[in-house]
């Protein structure tokens, strides 16, 4: 697949030098809307020096879950699909707040979304996912008393 829809020296030019997995250049300000999206997706938005080691992603990716409002939020789309104004109703957490939680759960790949009329819907992206934070709450019956009182979770450490 070639450059769209332009060469790297085009798109260096106008100050766009974005470049797909590939290498390939691509100019988005050339696309229609939809077309930008499908070209943005395919260039990575972080540039890591180096591979990281697993463990730290693995961590990362659990940080995800390491917020009450987050694991909340999961909750509720277990049950059903909502909307962010269901979300902020029946959590009681102001809206910008919500958003903010969704959008690190959808970057994660936690959950998923569509848009209806001027309304955006989430839900769990992944069955995994669900099956995931019951696995948790199950293993955390047997030693959630330790889990609450240790002050090195609390510390960061």
């Amino acid at each position: 697949m070639g450059a769209l829809p332009g060469d790297g020296r085009r798109a260096e030019a106008r100050g766009a030098d974005l470049r797909t997995r590939r290498g390939e250049a691509l100019l988005l300000r050339c696309l229609t809307p939809r077309r930008r999206e499908i070209a943005a997706a395919k260039v990575s938005p972080f540039r890591l020096p180096e591979k990281p080691i697993e463990a730290d992603i693995v961590a990362k990716y659990f940080r995800g879950l390491g917020d009450p409002t987050r694991l909340r939020i999961l909750e509720a789309l277990a049950e059903d699909e909502r909307s962010v104004g269901e979300l902020v109703e029946l959590l009681g957490v102001p809206q910008p707040k919500v958003s903010s939680h969704l959008a690190c759960l959808r970057w994660c790949g936690f959950v998923e979304s569509r848009r209806e009329f001027r309304s955006v819907h989430y839900r769990i992206a992944d069955e995994r996912v669900e099956t995931m934070i019951a696995l948790a709450g199950t293993l955390l019956e047997d030693n959630a008393e330790h889990v609450a009182a240790c002050r090195r979770i609390d510390a960061g450490t």
